[in-house]
């Protein structure tokens, strides 16, 4: 940070101040002082002839200068309540008043008058709604906002010297008058008494040391551990606290006699103010102010006119500080060390609010593209640095999440074989414009200063220095090897010669530390400056890392700027002193800069094509030096972004950052040096020969570019040719040229505009020259196709269709481009391009319409293959095989089947065009899915490439499957008879027309391999077995018994299919309920005689059965006989086959029975092939057993 006095206010007759306040919500500034005095100010910032040079740059007037008539004595103590604008002041009398804010007056409110002791000091909560105040004479009251007691209290022998509440409002805290500081809880309960160590208390320590002041910050810290409370004394001594329980504080000796002390708006620093114990006269000039990080580090001292400061104050957004002089008021400017870099038009920051959020551990940054005004954000680990180069910027975080920070430690640990002493982790993020992260870096090495060039990032702590060579997608470090990317770090102390780094030089012993940190780094092309703090600057080269050279000031160096040859350093030391350091080794071309010298410069920046074009940040003053000759000044308070062409880029970070205004164009400014000025008013009042003479004597591209422009608005030829010859600019050369040939001035005129970018007025020139077709040339040039339109529209007859369909064809790629598919197919349709106008159906999903292109296009058009693949990716096949073959192409159609899975048509195309590969290739993915556990997908992949019995096959093994899980029998059932439609659909595929599968089945049964006919039988036979066993369980089930035990008799058939115990306990359960007590005991001895069986289940069975023969004989009750359909002799009708002739009764499939007449007047289904009784099937709408519809009998 910087700080520099900016302004001095004098209060009238010489009174004396004794303190100041400044409301951090409003802006109001209260001053008390002897003799009564209280007054109230505010400075507005006038406007600057309408243009923003930022809040510090403009003139500051007194908006209200309000004297408050009432206290009759010296005030000593004025506080603000922020929270509910009110000013609260007391006077040596003990007088307390409070003021209120009334019509843009301030008014007094209410007034308490405790007429024994005078007021050691006032606090007011956080929240504005309690005030304590303190007397010397130890006395205590809490009070609230609207006036009321809350509480009152006493402290016997103790004298209070001030007071502060806590950040949450739950305790308070009191100095006392010998130097302690004791807390108590917001109702008056003693809590605990500080501890401090800064000084030592007691009897024992001698003269006692006052307390000068007590300050503890109330808002939002992102840092836990980050000291908030700080206590001055008197002699120096300063002790800043993390809480009230910190055994650990920071302490530190300020070398001044303490007077008063105040955090900043978010705590990140800390004002003490006093007057210095080691000037030489005591009476002139020893005030001053000194800003402290919240670990005591010393950031700045402010030197203060005047003979004895009594207070200081914060503004609201900590960019201006207050300190009340003897009878004076002083301003000073703050100019934070912001986090910020720029690069391509893009400004880099950290947000403010990001940097205040304690809840989260992480920091958002923002890149700002100036030029389109849109932002990016980036949210990363805590911030440490940035910096930026041409097309990149570095971001230097620390690593604190726990998965980050693993990962970092392993990098690191595997590249080094060490691991960090103290455990924290950094890395490195090389970004774009946009904040994408191209490259990133883990290192040990805490970057807290940074530079960056082309090729190179440099980082360095206090005592290390790390060169990393990155990599980007465009860099030329992808022609190189691993080695040209090494990593090059050493010691400050070390002196590198170039010669051998392979090695880490760190490794050679221990880690070194130094009495002479690194205070200041910066990076050009060539060379790498870094200064220590007692004035040295090492220079490096960056290419091999040696030292060439070092440099001795004699100054605490606080910021270096190299120039853009690396020929000369700017360098700024801890007061703001500015001078010039040569680098060049060429004594001839060396200027004499020891003279040049420059006070209170907070920033500079060289311009990146003038080596000796310096441009620097004095207070609210930017000055531009030419060598050693600096220009009119220029006021803003802009933080410089780049200089280049002669103009200065600056940006408001005050606006963006701290007071936290949302980003725009208002907030960067363009500003112009002084030769460009005066250029500008030569062309424009005096003449070209003049400014040529001027711009001679002063030469930049920038300026002989304004000059040949001004002389082709004159077409003086010459004069232009010649600025541009002088500023390399051979589009320039060429348009003279071009020039030169042309004989109408006022196309001479149209072509100047047209190269300068004035197209509307070079059009006007062309048409006012009766040359509308070079009109209409240019704006083809110009792809503004709109008005070329237009132009043709306005010649009237002459324009042929061809070039109005060419015209409405780039119209409809505009829109296209802008993806506005429904006007770029209208204008594709104008033009009658059918390429645009399938892409726009098919973009606009309109695929009914994009099927008929097929029709509308020529055989072996090229668009057919590009629309094929359109109707390929949204699954129309059967379209785009149509596309396909209509352009010749029919192993594109076959692929485009494989693709989407239309196997069927896939195999039916490759055998009509001879193409067997496709077989192939459906063999292999039907064993990819088997291997692969995928036999549903396999079975379809099958059936749709009219492989019906290769599909029943592999639903056959789902079927075995399916038993080995015990699934439902229906379920089973299903599959096997789904397996046998597809062994049918086999069988029809074969059927000729000799042979027809309605009449002829069993003939093509014959006709094929028996492998093949057996296992269309066995598909049939599995399903009857599961068939039959349903029925027979239906059957007992609804108490048809005797039915029951005929379909139980029959699954003795297919016990190759279906468990033979379930077969027969089944049978013998049947027959059981059904009184057939023989045909029970049989089934019962099969049951008893199964070897599978386990013997205790046998043995089950055996007493099972005696239970039931031992009241039952084994004997049928129920024997029904029918006459078989061979041999007319009787039979029992629960026999499937006749005991005579052996002759076999097929089944019905309805009812189970036994049909003992089949050839005649039966029921065959068309489908399966299965009989069943007329009678029966009657109540059926489907077969039983396939369930295909039933023809009405008739």
């Amino acid at each position: 940070m910087f700080v520099y006095l900016s302004k001095k206010i004098a209060i009238p007759n010489n009174v004396k101040l004794n303190c100041i306040a400044w409301n951090k919500e409003e802006g109001y500034i209260a001053v008390a002082g002897t003799e009564g005095l209280l007054k109230v100010l505010k400075l507005d910032q006038a406007a600057n002839n309408g243009q923003s040079k930022g809040g510090l740059a403009a003139v500051s007037n007194l908006s209200m200068n309000q004297t408050l008539d009432g206290h009759k004595e010296s005030v000593k103590v004025v506080t603000w309540n922020d929270a509910q604008h009110k000013l609260t002041s007391s006077d040596v009398d003990g007088v307390i008043m409070v003021w209120m804010l009334y019509k843009g007056a301030w008014y007094e409110e209410m007034t308490n008058d405790r007429k024994k002791s005078t007021v050691a000091g006032m606090s007011w909560t956080s929240d504005g709604t309690k005030i304590c105040i303190v007397y010397e004479d130890g006395a205590i009251i809490v009070g609230s906002v609207d006036g009321n007691r809350i509480f009152g209290k006493e402290l016997k022998n103790t004298h209070l010297t001030g007071v502060q509440w806590s950040p949450d409002n739950r305790l308070i805290l009191f100095a006392l008058a010998n130097g302690e500081c004791h807390l108590y809880d917001n109702q008056g309960n003693f809590a605990m008494k500080l501890n401090i160590k800064c000084i030592a208390l007691g009897s024992s320590a001698g003269r006692i040391q006052r307390i000068a002041s007590i300050s503890w910050f109330s808002g939002t810290v992102n840092n836990r551990s980050r000291p908030v409370l700080a206590i001055c004394y008197e002699n120096g001594k300063v002790q800043i606290m993390r809480n009230e329980n910190d055994d650990t504080p920071a302490i530190f000796d300020t070398g001044m006699r303490n007077v008063d002390a105040k955090w900043n708006h978010d705590g990140s620093v800390l004002a003490i103010c006093g007057t210095s114990l080691e000037a030489a006269s005591p009476m002139r000039d020893t005030n001053q102010v000194c800003f402290y990080s919240p670990l005591g580090r010393l950031h700045r001292t402010l030197k203060v006119p005047g003979s004895d400061i009594t207070s200081v104050s914060w503004e609201g957004k900590s960019l201006r500080i207050a300190m009340a002089v003897d009878s004076f008021i002083y301003f000073a400017n703050i100019r934070p060390e912001y986090i910020w870099c720029y690069f391509e038009k893009t400004v880099v920051f950290l947000n403010s609010s990001s940097n205040s959020n304690a809840s989260t551990s992480t920091n958002v940054i923002t890149f700002w593209n100036t030029v389109s005004n849109q932002s990016f954000l980036k949210e990363v680990e805590p911030t440490l640095c940035l910096a930026a180069s041409n097309e990149h910027c570095v971001l230097g975080v620390e690593c604190v999440s726990s998965n980050i920070k693993e990962i970092a430690l392993s990098t690191l640990e595997a590249r080094n074989n060490s691991s960090n002493s103290d455990g924290r982790v950094y890395q490195l993020l090389l970004c774009n414009s946009i904040g994408t992260t191209v490259d990133s870096k883990y290192t040990d090495i805490k970057p807290r200063f940074v530079g960056i060039n082309a090729g190179y990032v440099v980082i360095a702590s206090y005592e290390e220095i790390l060169i990393w060579h990155y990599h980007t997608p465009k860099s030329t470090s992808n022609l190189h090897g691993v080695k040209a990317r090494k990593e090059k770090r050493f010691h400050i102390h070390d002196t590198p010669t170039g010669v051998e780094l392979s090695k880490d030089l760190l490794m050679q012993g221990e880690q070194r530390r130094v009495n002479d940190p690194i205070c200041a780094l910066a990076l050009s092309e060539k060379l790498l400056l870094v200064a220590c703090e007692s004035g040295v600057i090492n220079e490096y080269s960056v290419a091999n890392v040696s030292l060439r050279n070092r440099h001795t000031l004699h100054t605490h160096i606080h910021k270096i700027a190299i120039n853009c040859n690396s020929t000369r350093a700017a360098i700024i030391d801890n007061l703001g002193v500015m001078t010039l350091l040569d680098l060049d080794d060429n004594r001839e071309t060396q200027l004499n800069f020891s003279r040049v010298e420059r006070k209170d410069v907070w920033a500079v920046s060289w311009a990146k094509d003038n080596p000796l074009l310096l441009a620097l940040m004095e207070k609210t003053r930017m000055y531009i030096f030419r060598g050693n000759d600096p220009e009119e000044p220029i006021s803003c308070s802009g933080y410089i972004c780049t200089f280049e062409d002669l103009e200065i880029t600056s940006v408001l970070l005050d606006d963006i950052i701290s007071c936290g205004e949302l980003q725009n164009t208002s907030h960067l400014i363009q500003l112009r040096v002084k030769s460009l000025r005066d250029t500008d008013d030569l062309l424009e009042h005096v003449g070209l020969e003049d400014a040529k003479q001027f711009i001679e004597d002063n030469p930049h591209p920038r300026l002989w570019r304004l000059l040949a422009e001004s002389a082709l608005k004159q077409l003086e030829l010459e004069t232009a040719e010649n600025a541009f010859v002088r500023c390399a600019n051979y589009a320039g050369i060429k348009l003279i040229k071009r020039l030169r040939n042309i004989s109408s001035q006022i196309l001479q005129k149209a072509e100047i505009a047209a190269f300068y970018g004035e197209f509307d007025e070079a059009e006007k020139l062309y048409m006012d020259a009766d040359r509308r077709d070079l009109a209409i040339d240019l704006r083809m040039t110009l792809c503004d196709w709109f008005r070329v339109v237009q132009l043709y529209r306005m010649g009237g007859a002459g324009v042929s269709d061809q070039q109005m369909e060419t015209a409405w064809r780039e119209i409809g790629h505009h829109f296209a481009n802008l993806k506005s598919w429904e006007s770029a197919k209208e204008y594709y349709e104008k033009s009658h391009y059918l390429e645009g106008s399938i892409e726009s159906l098919y973009h606009l999903e309109q695929f009914d319409e994009l099927e008929t292109f097929v029709d509308k296009l020529s055989e072996k058009s090229p668009l057919l293959t590009k629309l094929a693949e359109m109707l390929v990716s949204v699954g129309m096949c059967s379209e785009a095989v149509s596309a396909y073959l209509k352009f010749g192409d029919p192993k594109a159609a076959v692929n485009a089947c494989v693709n989407l899975r239309q196997w069927g048509q896939a195999v039916e195309l490759a055998q009509r065009y001879q193409m067997p590969e496709v077989n192939v290739l459906l063999s292999k993915h039907a064993a990819q899915l088997l291997n692969e556990g995928r036999l549903p997908e396999a079975i379809e992949l099958q059936r749709k490439a009219g492989k019906h019995l290769d599909a029943a096959r592999l639903l056959c093994k789902l079927a075995e499957q399916e038993v080995e899980k015990r699934a439902p029998l229906l379920r089973i059932k299903k599959i096997y008879i789904l397996a046998a439609l597809l062994a049918e659909e086999h069988l029809k595929s074969l059927a000729t027309p000799q042979l027809d599968y309605a009449i002829d089945r069993n003939r093509l049964l014959d006709e094929i391999s028996l492998e093949d006919a057996a296992c269309i039988e066995r598909i049939w036979h599995c399903a009857e077995g599961y068939h039959f066993m349903l029925l027979a369980q239906r059957q007992l089930r609804f108490g048809i018994m005797h039915s029951a035990v005929i379909t139980s008799l029959r699954l003795r058939d297919y016990d190759d299919v279906l468990p033979v115990e379930d077969i027969y306990s089944l049978l013998a359960l049947a027959s059981c309920a059904d009184r057939s007590f023989d045909t029970c005991s049989r089934a019962f001895m099969k049951l008893e005689s199964l070897e599978s069986l386990p013997e205790k289940m046998q043995q089950e069975y055996e007493e099972l059965a005696v239970s039931i023969f031992s009241k039952n004989e084994p004997e049928d009750h129920k024997v029904d006989t029918v006459a078989c359909y061979g041999c007319a002799a009787h039979v029992p009708d629960n026999l499937p086959s006749c005991m005579e002739c052996g002759a076999r009764f097929p089944g019905c499939v309805s009812s189970g029975k036994p049909i003992t007449q089949p050839t005649s007047n039966i029921w065959i289904c068309s489908t399966c092939h299965h009989c069943a009784s007329p009678m029966e099937i009657t109540r059926h709408r489907t077969c039983p057993l396939c369930h295909s519809p039933i023809a009405l009998i008739k």
